[in-house]
């Protein structure tokens, strides 16, 4: 994958392009986008984690279990690849875009562009690779019913907010078609303008909210990073240690493994900037090497390897903060239809992640790029690099009400619509969807339906745990 259009219409007008989405839409009707067709064959959920456990730390692989288990909305953000295979059995429109592959609520928030300007936009990209852009919304909007499950909310609340996000979707795809092609690569959400165009919708306290969020977000850097990490051990700044979550590696392996170790990550930070612009290659060139610790992450990353590396610049007070993660195969990748496979063939998982999030992100990370290496044990990896927190926050889900539920739900749309126009054909999707409510109804109906096989599941998992199939520890 090279991080070129995905769409395949530059030979093609605006005319045939809407043509092609008229077709598909005669092929596949909108309206049957929300029935569910679960693989015959597919493997049980046990079975799925089981296999996904040989590939990670297994200390860490109870920890990913229990965070899954928590909600029904935690184990669907930890099972993507579930949902990928469902999804893959399940008939398509044929128009390809970058997928994010994990476009749940909660993989999106806030963050610095360069310019320090903070913008909303998705924020997780381990699975992104082409594929039907309608995966990205069915998995959104069953986001957006479980959330509101377990909020509390009416099944009519619940398909109100679903559907408002699919709309917002489906108008900003139309918007987009009308669009210069640059005009639509230079699209953001601009957090203040966001902000100031939804404060009519908001009430007082909510605004309060939202503004006691940003500033958290704000403040949420470098800095703030390296006070709540680090201690000074003799005078040196290094990693304090929180097993499992934080563990300093000086803490983690004897001396002689932890020193090849060391020397493996020094390598592949090495590496890595050479995939870095030559500015920004000067840039990294400023900073020394302090310190490393394994940092556990997320849910469903949990249990890959994901390091976190101090570099300081001028002084104790200038310090740079690199999360190094490991890049697996993406989950969609044997799932999606053959004939949106990459081409040609993945070479290198992290640079997949990092292509597919300069793609679809308005604004990316100054220090985004990627490196392989070989592990202590022998097998190579590949892993991406980015900074660990520049100014990110994200909405807490779990406190959202219905009009604040779908008002959030509605920017996720405009933004996933923005990220597919990107790389995709905005013109024929516009035309697929055309003006009425076929889809959003249709996906708000399909968003219920997974959302049951959800919570099927998530009680599968429950169940491996207490029967002592499934390892699993809670609270970290």
């Amino acid at each position: 994958m090279t991080g070129v259009s995905v769409s395949g219409t530059s030979r093609l007008g605006p005319r045939e392009r809407a043509a092609r989405g008229l077709a598909a839409r005669e092929v596949l009707p909108p309206a049957d986008q929300g029935e569910l067709a679960l693989p015959r064959d597919r493997p049980s959920t046990v079975s799925i984690l089981e296999q996904q456990a040989k590939t990670r730390v297994p200390d860490l692989v109870p920890v990913r279990h229990g965070r899954m288990a928590v909600t029904p909305f935690t184990f669907f953000r930890g099972h993507a690849l579930g949902m990928a295979i469902d999804l893959g059995a399940s008939p398509v429109s044929g128009l390809k875009v970058q997928l994010c592959g994990d476009a749940h609520l909660s993989n999106f928030g806030v963050f610095a562009s360069p310019e320090r300007r903070l913008l909303f936009d998705i924020n997780d990209f381990d699975e992104s690779l082409p594929g039907p852009w309608e995966w990205d919304v069915k998995r959104l909007a069953t986001s957006i019913v479980l959330v509101g499950r377990e909020n509390g909310f009416s099944r009519k609340e619940r398909r109100k907010c679903a559907q408002q996000a699919v709309r917002r979707y489906r108008d900003a795809i139309a918007e987009f078609a009308t669009m210069r092609t640059l005009d639509v690569w230079y699209a953001r959400a601009d957090i203040e303008e966001v902000r100031g165009a939804l404060s009519s919708q908001l009430s007082a306290k909510r605004r309060q909210s939202v503004d006691k969020n940003l500033a958290k977000a704000r403040a949420n850097d470098s800095l703030k990073a390296l006070a709540k990490l680090t201690e000074t051990v003799d005078g040196q700044v290094r990693f304090k240690s929180d097993p499992p979550l934080l563990v300093p590696i000086a803490d983690l392996m004897p001396d002689a493994d932890r020193d090849d170790l060391a020397a493996r990550i020094s390598e592949l930070l090495a590496g890595y900037a050479r995939s870095l612009t030559s500015d920004r290659q000067a840039l990294y060139g400023q900073f020394q090497f302090l310190d490393l610790a394994r940092k556990v992450v997320g849910v469903g990353s949990v249990g890959t390897r994901c390091w976190i590396a101090l570099l300081q610049g001028r002084d104790d007070g200038d310090p740079l903060l690199l999360q190094i993660k490991e890049a697996q195969s993406s989950v969609l990748e044997r799932n999606v239809p053959s004939d949106m496979r990459p081409r040609p063939r993945i070479t290198n998982e992290g640079k997949r992640v990092v292509a597919g999030q300069r793609l679809m992100q308005a604004a990316s990370d100054i220090f985004l790029g990627w490196q392989r290496i070989e592990g202590i044990d022998g097998l190579e990896r590949d892993f991406y690099v980015r900074q660990l927190r520049d100014m990110k926050g994200s909405a807490v889900v779990e406190n959202l009400d219905p009009q604040s539920l779908a008002i959030y739900g509605q920017l996720c749309g405009w933004t996933l619509a923005r990220a597919h126009a990107r790389s995709g054909d905005a013109i024929a999707v516009a035309a697929y969807l055309g003006d009425d409510d076929d889809f959003s109804q249709a996906i708000a109906a399909f968003a219920e339906l997974y959302a049951d096989h959800t919570e099927r599941e998530h009680a599968a998992l429950l169940e491996a745990i207490r029967s002592g199939r499934l390892p699993a520890e809670t609270g970290v």
